[in-house]
């Protein structure tokens, strides 16, 4: 497995990290057996970042990525987890962090974590459950970096969803040394500029702010919550199909344009759209690593060997920029 250095962090991460979410389910809903059996294979194939939060199954899924790292042991493995604030906690956000990191280093049974992301958007003059910018630089930054100082955290990073503009502002900062963006074949604007008038919010090429500002990329959402597989089933232990982040105002708009993109497989760019998103990912030269979800061990496999077939060619980027601009001018 590819392994990329991960901005001004020192760290060096698997181009493919181990998605703990809901969307997948494997870690909320899976048998122990499957996630020990997955997790073990991921850290045999050179996987070494796994991402996970408290969100996911009410700390279900740290709780299970604790028990099975416990059991493995690795030397190498990478942590991430993530902090959501509720709107009643913003009158004490350093409390607020400081304890909900605490009970996820419980669940996963470690003395520190590696990353930990604020996990709640970011937008220009905040409200509702929404932090501003300015929350986050003069509250949220200088809380993670005391819980650096006190070896609790490694790197602090957050989730770059919300109004582009805050979300520029906070990478500029340089108050953050990892980002998570939304980044997929419906949307890859976060990389290159979209058509004029295209169906999904402008992320202004954050990732030429997050190269300038050595800030480390992990590329989220990169299956559009499984849109990007063209197909409205899901798997029996995988989420309800979840709201649209950065595209289309519904799931299933996502699935129908999604199909519209099926030429990269028909051409022989990839043998699934499934393959190919996860290949574009990759593509960016400014993305660390990349999160798949999954619910079975197969649909690990599956990514590992996307992933192992390396990025999309250039041919294939250029024929899905002709198929995007197809979208624009559409309703989002």
């Amino acid at each position: 497995m590819e392994l990329r250095p991960f901005g001004r962090s020192g760290l060096r991460v698997s181009a493919l990290g181990f998605g703990c979410g809901t969307v997948g389910g494997l870690m909320v809903r899976g048998a122990p057996a499957d996630q020990e059996r997955t997790v073990a294979r991921a850290l045999d194939v050179g996987v070494n970042y796994f991402d996970t939060a408290v969100q996911y199954g009410n700390g279900t899924s740290e709780e299970n990525l604790g028990r099975v790292l416990k059991a493995l042991k690795p030397k190498h493995a990478i942590v991430g987890t993530k902090v959501r604030l509720p709107s009643r906690d913003f009158g004490h956000i350093a409390e607020a962090i400081t304890q909900s990191l605490e009970g996820s280093l419980r669940r996963l049974q470690m003395e520190s974590v590696d990353i930990f992301h604020l996990h709640n958007e970011v937008t220009l003059a905040g409200g509702g459950e929404n932090l501003s910018a300015r929350q986050v630089l003069e509250q949220v930054a200088p809380t993670l970096e005391r819980l650096r100082s006190e070896g609790k955290i490694r790197h602090p990073g957050f989730t770059a969803i919300g109004d582009t503009l805050a979300l520029k502002e906070v990478v500029d900062s340089r108050r953050f040394e990892s980002a998570q963006v939304t980044y997929n074949m419906l949307n890859s604007s976060a990389g290159t500029p979209p058509p004029a008038h295209y169906p999904a919010q402008d992320y202004g090429r954050l990732f030429d702010d997050t190269q300038a500002a050595g800030v480390g990329v992990i590329a989220i959402r990169v299956l559009a919550g499984g849109a990007l597989s063209g197909s409205l089933d899901r798997h029996p232990i995988a989420s309800p199909p979840p709201d649209p982040i950065g595209s289309a105002r519904s799931y299933e708009a996502d699935v129908a344009r999604a199909r519209r993109l099926a030429p990269i497989v028909r051409d022989g760019y990839a043998a699934s759209l499934t393959e190919a998103a996860t290949r574009f990912a990759i593509s960016h030269p400014a993305v660390g690593t990349i999160l798949v979800g999954m619910a079975t061990p197969e649909q690990f496999e599956q990514a590992r060997a996307a992933v192992e077939k390396g990025p999309l060619p250039k041919a294939a980027l250029d024929r899905l920029a002709e198929l995007q601009r197809g979208f624009a001018g559409e309703e989002r």
